[in-house]
């Protein structure tokens, strides 16, 4: 977690050095200053790396762990404040630095002198730090605290293999489908891998069929090992060899051979030789990486048909990876309420007659079980917290409502097993799944989707973590592509739900289990990452805060003059001052109309969201924000950019659309006016939707880095400097081309070939025929014609495209008959809306063979559904 707080300051500081390099005249010995300071820092991460692996936890580490972190931030608040400054000069244009230069130069000079005194005595704290390291002999203290958690979970796993039946809840649906591939006389060697995130009871699923004694009695011999994170390959082979060998296994007795001498390769001959004509079950409990499954390939023979290994994982990617035969995967679900309450009931109330719930308990248990949205591990460490509480305890719990993972001892258990997915997570990404927990539990995106628990919007989150400086450089790769893979990443190991996936295939929502939520909370408190305030959260120094109190308006921000980012959920009125150095500002549905002054002077700010408010106006200084990435203005009651807008040149991100909710109105979706200097933004990505002009449609064909675009108020006049501009995007993944009104006619038929890679194509207007280049459409997944009233069926031509996966069609089609002869191999979606002369739909047999959602509505002459 340290590690990834050093990492982005030092890959921050290339960029600042060079910034400063062009103010030759402000520098006065601080780009030194903070080039030495860089290669300090670089050699404060390598050592806490090292820490990292290590695992070190006793105190006196982590104080020094915390002392390192702190003087990285520092530093950075120091770089911040001075780039602030020099930036103030450097925003007004030539005359008005003049006379800064000539009238300010005192001061200017002053904060110069300022800033090299900080960093000089920053660079003197860093210089006895490794004399602290030593003086207090931290090196021999590192790990110790960690082989006891080491211990300890392993213990914990093993203490599932004495279960009794009586003890379980939801085991026996879940270990009829595993006993099928486990015993079956199948001669294939077989891995039956069982996935599912921390404490979901996939330890306690495998120890109750490794107990069965039909199961027994099936295999020549058994073996369990318990492998988590830290392990080793030799001391693993030496389990397996005794947990192996059945003679000795029985007798309560020392194995009577020592195998601490032998290594890796007699290990594996003799486990070799041993196995070589049995039929084993082998279990390798708790597997995080794959480098393990592939150092075990070569002592694992295939042994006597019907050999078979079980593997337990948090991660996807260990489940399906093949390194000893066919994979047979069984993904652990969460408990259903039936099945959460009884196994809550068997730990709070196992001296009440029967194990029932007392009625004036089943309340608050009912709400407590909730809680727990059904992880055993959670579920089984609140009931045993809560047994033998009086109710007044159980109303004080319940008020509570959190999980209280550091003060509560008969909790740390669900606090250890869960710790250990972050602590297996690398440094940069830890950063990105704390970020996760700020969004509030059963989170809703207002008005964009239906209701879903705990939703956090893929796009979102992602603009976030660039803004943030959370996505690593790499070569070959887009940040995008970068960031999906962290996405992807912490989905596989169960750390985030996927609960939308949107036409691509792609998760477009996810959500995170209460239990790890509260995790992350708790590391983030800890660590002044970042706090969510809820009404009684302090926010001194910590560095990233969410606003989540909804009771009532805060009046007084505290503690937040080193903010990097602020994150609002609900209908706040004001925000902070003192936060110059803030990089991040989502005021999504806050109650203001018109934007803060404060915001224009924040230098560092890469993130706005303005989403929902009704704000009516950006001011002509919204210029000065010349770092900004992302702008998102979308719903809100702006219809005009000023000009200013074309000076920031690092906007990537441009969102100002508003939909029409009422999908039966020609009006899909409301553009904005902007000016023409927006077509000189090189780094623009996505920009929609813009309200086109003739001089505007023209100019946009200089934009050829746009992979996302929308355009309203389109005329057939505009046809050719239209298709001319689409021609040049090659980069283009998604276009909204919309007519000004529902007489106006849709002319796209100058565009020879549209962007190969196109993925997504909404057309809003009259057309008078399907263009002619649908058929070039191979990778497209989403089309939406709108308002088209075509006299021709477009079904043949769009039959063709070969990836679509969702298509919606409202109004499109003036005929009365609707027949799909052919194609559509991979649809799942198909809306068919507002044809007021359609009378017949006929699919025929295998066509669409994977739809899922077919809906149908206002066909008012329609009598059947096909």
């Amino acid at each position: 977690m340290h590690t990834a707080v050093l990492g982005l300051l030092i890959r921050s500081i290339p960029l600042i050095l060079s910034i400063l390099s062009s103010e030759s005249s402000l520098l006065w010995k601080v780009s030194e200053a903070i080039e030495e300071i860089k290669n300090e820092l670089i050699i404060m991460q390598s050592v806490l790396i090292d820490a990292e692996k290590k695992g070190a936890g006793s105190e006196g580490e982590k104080a020094w762990v915390a002392t390192v972190t702190d003087i990285a931030y520092d530093v950075e608040d120091v770089i911040h404040k001075f780039m602030y400054q020099i930036s103030r000069e450097g925003i007004s244009g030539r005359s008005a630095r003049f006379l800064c230069h000539t009238i300010y130069f005192p001061r200017n000079l002053w904060e110069r002198h300022k800033t090299a005194s900080k960093l000089q005595k920053i660079k003197n704290k860093i210089k006895v730090i490794p004399d602290i390291k030593q003086g207090y002999a931290i090196d021999q203290m590192e790990g110790s605290n960690s082989n006891y958690n080491h211990r300890r979970n392993l213990h914990h796993a093993e203490s599932h293999l004495f279960l009794k039946e009586d003890e379980l809840v939801g085991i026996k649906d879940k270990r009829q489908l595993l006993m099928g591939p486990l015993m079956d006389g199948e001669p294939e060697r077989t891995v039956i891998s069982v996935v599912g995130m921390g404490g979901s009871g996939k330890t306690t699923l495998v120890a109750n069929i490794y107990n069965n004694d039909d199961v027994k009695r099936h295999f020549d011999c058994y073996a369990w090992i318990t492998v988590s994170q830290v392990y080793d390959t030799e001391d693993l082979l030496r389990s397996m060899i005794k947990e192996f060998d059945t003679s000795w296994k029985n007798s309560n007795q020392v194995y009577p051979e020592d195998l601490s001498s032998i290594e890796y390769r007699a290990l594996s001959e003799r486990l070799v030789n041993y196995l070589e004509k049995k039929k084993y079950l082998l279990v390798i409990d708790d597997v995080w990486d794959t480098d393990l499954l592939d150092y075990l390939k070569a002592p694992l023979p295939d042994g006597c048909p019907g050999s078979r290994i079980i593997v337990t994982t948090r991660n996807e990617d260990v489940a399906s990876y093949h390194f000893w035969g066919e994979i047979h995967i069984h993904r652990i679900e969460l408990l259903e309420k039936e099945e959460a309450w009884t196994l809550f009931c068997k730990k709070a109330f196992s001296s009440s007659p029967n194990g029932c719930c007392p009625p004036e308990h089943e309340l608050l248990a009912q709400e407590l079980v909730g809680k727990c949205r059904g992880l055993p591990l959670a579920i089984v460490a609140l009931g045993s917290l809560m047994y033998s509480k009086n109710i007044s305890q159980w109303n004080k719990i319940h008020n509570s409502l959190n999980w209280n993972l550091s003060n509560n001892p008969r909790l740390q258990g669900v606090n250890s097993i869960l710790s250990l997915s972050f602590k297996d997570l690398s440094h940069h990404l830890k950063h990105c799944f704390l970020y996760c927990s700020f969004f509030p539990e059963d989170y809703i995106r207002a008005g964009s989707m239906p209701p879903l628990d705990y939703m956090i919007r893929r796009k979102r989150l992602m603009k976030l973590w660039f803004a943030e400086g959370f996505i690593e450089q790499v070569k070959g790769s887009t940040p995008e592509d970068v960031a999906e893979g962290y996405l992807e990443e912490l989905v596989f190991r169960n750390m985030l739900q996927v609960v939308r996936r949107n036409e691509f295939g792609r998760p477009k929502a996810f959500k995170m289990h209460d239990v790890m939520r509260d995790l992350a909370l708790l590391i983030s408190k800890r660590e002044n990452f970042g706090v969510v305030h809820n009404g009684g959260e302090e926010w001194q120094n910590a560095k990233h805060a969410a606003f989540q109190f909804t009771n009532k308006e805060l009046r007084s921000f505290s503690g937040v003059s080193k903010l990097r980012s602020f994150l609002v959920f609900n209908k706040l009125k004001t925000i902070p001052s003192r936060i110059k150095m803030l990089r991040v500002l989502d005021l999504a549905g806050a109650e203001i109309d018109e934007l803060p002054n404060k915001v224009v002077n924040l230098f560092n700010l890469r993130y706005l969201n303005l989403k929902g408010t009704s704000v009516k106006e950006l001011p002509k200084s919204i210029s000065r924000l010349l770092n900004l990435q992302s702008l998102d203005i979308s719903d809100t009651r702006i219809k005009a950019l000023p000009r200013e807008i074309g000076k920031l040149k690092n906007l990537q991100y441009l969102i100002m659309h508003s939909y029409n909710r009422n999908s039966n109105d020609f009006r899909i979706v409301n553009g904005v006016q902007v000016p023409s200097k927006i077509c000189r933004l090189t780094n623009l990505q996505s920009v929609s939707v813009i309200e086109a002009r003739d001089d505007l449609i023209r100019q946009i064909r200089s934009m050829t880095q746009l992979t996302s675009l929308g355009i309203s108020n389109v005329k057939a006049a505009h046809e050719m400097d239209l298709c001319d501009s689409i021609q040049g995007m090659t980069l283009l993944r998604r276009l909204l081309i919309m007519v000004t009104n529902e007489e106006e006619t849709l002319r796209m038929d100058a565009l020879s070939s549209p962007p190969r890679n196109l993925l997504s194509l909404v057309l809003v207007g009259k057309l008078e025929k399907v263009p002619q280049w649908f058929s070039s459409l191979q990778n497209l997944t989403f089309l939406y014609l709108h308002w088209s009233r075509l006299k021709e069926d477009v079904l043949p031509q769009i039959a063709a495209l070969p990836n679509l996966v969702r298509l919606s069609i409202n109004n499109a089609y003036s005929g009365k008959q609707m027949v799909f002869h052919t194609g559509f191999p991979k649809l799942t979606s198909l809306t068919i809306r507002n044809f007021p002369e359609l009378n017949e739909i006929i699919i025929r047999k295998s066509v669409m063979p994977k739809v899922q959602s077919l809906y149908i509505a206002d066909c008012m002459e329609l009598d059947t559904v096909p």
